[in-house]
């Protein structure tokens, strides 16, 4: 599914990743724990191909996605993985339906397709009644379901998520928690969460501990 091997990444004279290696088999959830400055969300931004390893390969799905070209990884990208981050990133302007149907429109996804796609998703997550509502008439674990959505749309093989419940109350974030493995055993998916949360940690198949730039 993923294989990362001897993944070196620094910022000027910054050494933030020294050498990690990592297979994630399919269906997984993996946390990845670590005080910050450890190379958690450069890691994660690696692997999900916002960033580049200064050496190293990374392979998703049997594709080597340091070999691509930045369009081929654009595509790669909006196909098969998905993000979830700390701060939902949702357009202002637009609905919560609009917000969702962005990425299938990137793929190139009809309309109608998109908005389909969109409405059963934003059902599936609680989100029914909400869906012509702007961001800034939902609450913070609305939004953050907005996005969740946004990050499912495509169908994506992994779902990538940074701090997903950092912004949010603890009984919110303890049902989104609980989202993550209803949607695994629901569609199978692969979820890697970079996590202060202990409890979200601890849940997971495998808990990573990252420090000094590597997974110990």
């Amino acid at each position: 599914m993923i294989k990362a091997n001897n993944i070196y990444k620094s910022y000027g004279t910054l050494n933030v990743l020294k050498g990690v290696s990592l297979t994630i088999n399919k269906g997984e959830i993996i946390s990845i724990v670590g005080a910050s400055g450890a190379g958690k969300t450069t890691l994660l931004h690696i692997l999900g191909t916002l960033d580049k390893a200064d050496n190293g390969t990374m392979e998703m799905n049997a594709v080597n996605t340091s070999s691509l070209s930045d369009k081929k990884l654009a595509k790669f990208r909006n196909k098969n993985i998905g993000f979830v981050f700390q701060f939902h990133h949702l357009l202002p302007e637009f609905t919560a339906l609009e917000n969702v149907c962005f990425p299938a429109f990137i793929a190139g996804t009809s309309k109608g397709e998109a908005e389909k796609k969109a409405t059963e998703l934003l059902e599936f997550l609680g989100l029914s009644q909400r869906m012509q509502h702007k961001p800034s008439e939902l609450s913070g674990g609305e939004q953050q379901r907005v996005a969740v959505a946004r990050a499912l749309i495509n169908n994506p093989s992994v779902i990538l998520a940074d701090e997903p419940s950092g912004n949010l109350d603890s009984n919110t974030a303890k049902e989104l928690h609980q989202l993550f493995f209803t949607l695994r055993e629901k569609f199978n998916q692969t979820f890697i969460i970079v996590t202060h949360n202990e409890e979200l940690a601890n849940m997971a198949d495998r808990k990573l501990i990252m420090r000094d730039g590597n997974i110990i």
